[in-house]
């Protein structure tokens, strides 16, 4: 059998909802030469039945059913199997305009220097209505996407769901690591950009769905410190050293870390990183993140540097959003901070 130009790796869990609607738009693309790689990663809601049901109409729609093991280990799955030289990401509630794949395959043919390719985005509510509120735009060229990974400003330079990469650079890296669960596409994104170059598309060719129940609004404390360890890490990488971070299963305490690098810094480094990451985020800030940032504000008065700028306004916020009980905590923290106590 000839193989594919394209493998679509499709993680499943419990997106019946919207999942029709996500594959109706990946076989309506005008570029038709792919396989669609699904995994059902232990569904409970229908999405088993649905994908079924679209692979014994299409012959491109492979299935692959499991019991729940996350987003991590079934994208590594599909990586593995993909028979195609190109892989496009997709999420089950997203929907990927017709000339999304003719686009990114027509880029990558004529840049070969290049292993990944994203595109701008549209934002849609639930409902699949555009949000007009909400327009994101991603760094163009390799430069300004390094320069926004290596700095520590919250957000991704590409749309995970929105990329299409060499399938060769993807195993040779070592796919999506364990530990940087909620983080595993920015972690990727750091080592693929030491063998490859990257870029997005200038066109908007994805409609992605934004809703409170998404990784980005649930999880945006250990996504942030995800991404600072893996930031780390990447130093680390550059310098010659080795990367501790290789083999984890799971990120290490704060505490640890400046064990786990071999090195007095890190620990106060992912502090404030993630204290700067999660201002505009209140129930981090109000919650397990609280601790975190009172750790920074003393690691600041330690070494006689500035703490992250904004913590007032934080506080301020904190009321706003009707979280009396950390504005108070934090309130007093920073008070301790300036009168060195």
């Amino acid at each position: 059998m000839t193989s594919p130009r394209i493998t679509v790796a499709l993680s499943v869990y419990d997106n019946a909802a919207y999942l029709s609607a996500a594959l109706d738009s990946i076989l309506a693309q005008s570029f038709g030469d792919f396989e669609l790689l699904a995994v059902n990663d232990g569904s409970t809601d229908g999405s088993a039945a649905i994908l079924d049901d679209y692979a014994a109409r299409d012959s491109r729609v492979r299935v692959i059913h499991q019991a729940n093991q996350g987003l991590i280990p079934s994208l590594n799955r599909i990586v593995e199997a993909a028979r195609a030289p190109y892989i496009a990401r997709m999420d089950g509630d997203d929907i990927a305009l017709p000339e999304r794949f003719a686009r990114q395959v027509a880029f990558l043919d004529a840049h070969p220097d290049h292993g990944v390719v994203g595109t701008q985005i549209r934002g849609i509510t639930p409902t699949g209505a555009l949000r007009q509120d909400h327009v994101v735009d991603h760094p163009v060229d390799f430069d300004r996407i390094v320069e926004a990974l290596a700095s520590d400003r919250p957000g991704s330079p590409l749309c995970h769901p929105s990329v299409m990469m060499r399938r060769d650079l993807v195993r040779a890296v070592g796919g999506y690591r364990a530990a940087y669960r909620h983080c595993e596409d920015y972690d990727l994104w750091l080592r693929l950009a030491e063998r490859t170059r990257m870029a997005n598309l200038s066109e908007r060719l994805m409609l992605y769905r934004y809703s409170d129940t998404q990784v980005s609004h649930r999880h945006v404390l250990s996504q942030n410190y995800g991404a600072a360890i893996a930031r780390l890490a990447r130093t680390e990488r550059l310098a010659g050293r080795v990367d501790p971070s290789e083999n984890w299963q799971t990120l290490p305490p704060v505490d640890a870390l400046d064990q786990a690098f071999g090195r007095e810094g890190p620990a106060a480094q992912v502090r404030a990183a993630v204290t700067r990451g999660i201002l505009y985020a209140p129930d981090a800030l109000a919650g397990e993140g609280l601790p975190l940032i009172v750790a920074h504000l003393e690691d600041a008065r330690r070494t006689g540097e500035p703490p992250v700028p904004g913590l007032g306004r934080a506080v301020a916020r904190l009321l706003r959003h009707h979280r009396p009980h950390g504005a108070w905590h934090l309130a007093r923290a920073l008070l301790r901070h300036r009168s060195g106590r």
